[in-house]
């Protein structure tokens, strides 16, 4: 039966989890498996691996064959390093004690580099949010001087609004000052005409009416005749 070592896909849609696995050639990829040899999280930087090394050097050597994906997971964790020293025992090249110490030796030095790997990443992240933060602030300070200026601008045109309404006022009260404080035009008085006083005419002398008694004494003959 034929043997494969690779990834079972799990965890959700957008976040991926999988677990590596030996499992028959000719079953579904998310299918029956044959043994659970550990995890892969590709979703954290590095990415997170847990594995049975010497489980997985065990299939190895039983003929599974791993996924490119597989094989690339297994030589980052040494099982393909364990393998080619497990080999060398196997030949007689090596005692099982110094396959383990190489083994050892160089699992410190990838712990090393992945240790460096993880403060470089640490420092960029600390980097790039130390940009993201100053070009932040940057784009504050400019909204902040546009606002200054702007209210700079609005209380500057308010202040020559009301220089202009004062200078107007000003002006107007000075007009009616001065309009007050000028005297009206006098009219020229109308030359009076010398009136000649006319003589007052004497009035005629009322005709003097005789008096009965100085009447003739021959109208008073002529009445008694008539009478």
């Amino acid at each position: 039966m034929p043997v494969k070592i690779r990834l079972q896909r799990h965890g959700k849609k957008g976040k991926p989890f999988y677990w590596i696995v030996a499992a028959d050639a000719r079953a579904p990829r998310d299918g029956k498996y044959l043994e659970k040899l550990g995890t892969y999280n590709p979703n954290s930087n590095p990415a997170e691996i847990n594995l049975d090394i010497d489980g997985s050097v065990t299939w190895l050597q039983n003929g599974a064959q791993p996924t490119d994906t597989a094989r690339a997971i297994l030589s980052y964790k040494g099982v393909m390093m364990k393998k080619h020293l497990m080999g060398g025992v196997a030949k007689g090249a090596l005692t099982q004690e110094q396959a383990e110490e190489k083994f050892q030796a160089w699992l410190e030095e990838k712990a090393g580099r992945v240790s460096a790997k993880k403060e470089g990443l640490s420092k960029a992240d600390a980097k790039a949010k130390a940009d993201a933060l100053a070009a932040e602030k940057a784009v504050n300070e400019k909204r902040m001087a546009a606002a200054a200026e702007a209210e700079a601008d609005a209380a500057a045109e308010e202040v020559t609004e009301e220089a202009a309404e004062e200078t107007q006022e000003a002006t107007a009260e000075a007009t009616e000052t001065v309009v007050e404080e000028t005297p009206a035009a006098e009219e020229p008085k109308a030359e009076e005409t010398p009136v000649e006083e006319a003589p007052a005419e004497e009035a005629p002398k009322a005709e003097e009416t005789p008096k009965a008694e100085d009447a003739p004494a021959e109208d008073a003959e002529e009445e008694k005749k008539e009478a």
